[in-house]
């Protein structure tokens, strides 16, 4: 049977939301995750991060980027719940505790008067315990039953794809309806931009013509400048103009020492323009079959 998710970036979750999201890096933990923070923590919601860390260790605030971090421990806004107090049980992870404890941060931010509260917590430590997964499903059963009947909260449940096995992945991804991803880097309705990290690139939808070359070229030279292999993603493009194209190749030559540029899943025509002219003016494109799952 073909489970249905929603598929949403972090800036568009819902009150009710609890949303999955794996990671394959710290550069894409600190940008979905990171947004998650602080956009709750400029919006006033109450924040909670279930972590043995510091504040100022937690995805994407790690710089502080200008935020009083230590201002909003002090008012409650910001809460790092240690695993000891809020999940463990003789150092195990303890789904029924794990609920409880999310059910009384719930109701102390509304005593508390917030207007909303954002949750989040990496369950990769807990993946490597023994019988970790059954223990995680479990605590996904009790955190959705918190966390779907309100109208203020959401919460993302985090964990590094890298630890875990393809059948401990989909058994995870299955317990949540809301798959999260990173917000766009650009989007005027026309075109989106939307940062990849597995593999790195950017994911295009829309239409790429010529009043949205600067946009392009700047993504594009974000993200190529660190070097390495780089994806764009065109499954989703309709239209683009050869001016596009030929920055695309422009970008590829100037990489050719130090990573590839490939275009994933391009549309039929698009893969017929390239081939037809790849071999005289645009051999260092490569067609691709798209991201790894």
């Amino acid at each position: 049977m073909e489970t249905w998710f929603a598929e949403r970036s972090v800036g568009q979750l819902l009150p009710g939301d609890h949303a999955w999201f794996s990671y394959s890096s710290q550069e894409e933990q600190d940008h979905v995750i990171g947004t998650f923070l602080r956009d709750g923590l400029l919006t006033a919601d109450k924040v909670i991060y279930v972590a043995d860390a510091d504040p100022h260790e937690l995805p994407g605030l790690r710089r502080g980027d200008g935020l009083d971090l230590d201002g909003y421990v002090r008012t409650g806004q910001l809460a790092v719940l240690p695993r000891a107090e809020t999940c463990l049980t003789a150092g195990v992870l303890d789904p029924g505790r794990m609920a409880a404890s999310f059910e009384d941060a719930l109701a102390r931010a509304a005593r508390d008067r917030f207007r909303g509260v954002r949750i989040t917590a990496d369950m990769t430590w807990a993946i490597r315990q023994r019988s970790g997964r059954m223990r995680v499903l479990d605590c996904e059963a009790g955190v959705d039953a918190a966390i779907a009947p309100s109208t203020t909260a959401m919460a993302i449940c985090q964990v590094d794809r890298r630890s875990c096995t393809r059948d401990e992945l989909t058994a995870l991804k299955e317990t949540h309806e809301v798959l999260v991803g990173a917000d766009p880097e650009f989007d005027d309705g026309v075109l989106t931009i939307t940062r990849m990290f597995a593999p790195r690139g950017l994911r295009l939808k829309g239409e790429l013509d010529g009043a949205r070359h600067t946009v392009f070229a700047e993504a594009l030279h974000a993200v190529t400048a660190q070097g390495g292999d780089i994806h764009l993603n065109l499954r989703d493009l309709r239209f683009i103009d050869l001016g596009a194209l030929n920055m695309m190749a422009g970008a590829a030559i100037r990489m050719a020492s130090r990573g590839s540029l490939t275009l994933d899943e391009p549309p039929p025509d698009l893969t017929e323009v390239v081939r037809l002219v790849g071999g005289p003016m645009l051999p260092w494109l490569k067609i691709g079959t798209g991201e790894r799952p």
